[in-house]
């Protein structure tokens, strides 16, 4: 039979915690980047360039987001 709670008496959570990153634009500026990048390709270097510029931008930028993301979990945390 199933044990009855007490008043007051803590409760464990069930399961692990999850952790789940925060919102972010990152991804579509990658995306976008690449596919200026793509377009560039065919219509002009310039507008290649400048889209691996803002992929290139965005990824750094994205991994360090990740990075600090990581940083601040405990160290009991799986990954």
């Amino acid at each position: 039979m199933a044990e009855e709670i007490q008043q007051g008496e803590h409760v464990p959570p069930a399961g692990e915690p999850i952790h789940l990153p925060d919102p972010s634009y990152l991804p579509v500026l990658v995306a976008a980047g690449i596919t200026i990048a793509v377009v560039g390709v065919v219509i002009n270097f310039v507008l290649m360039t400048i889209g691996i510029l803002i992929a290139l931008a965005a990824m750094v930028r994205w991994i360090g987001q990740t990075r600090e993301e990581m940083a601040e979990l405990p160290l009991e945390h799986p990954h």
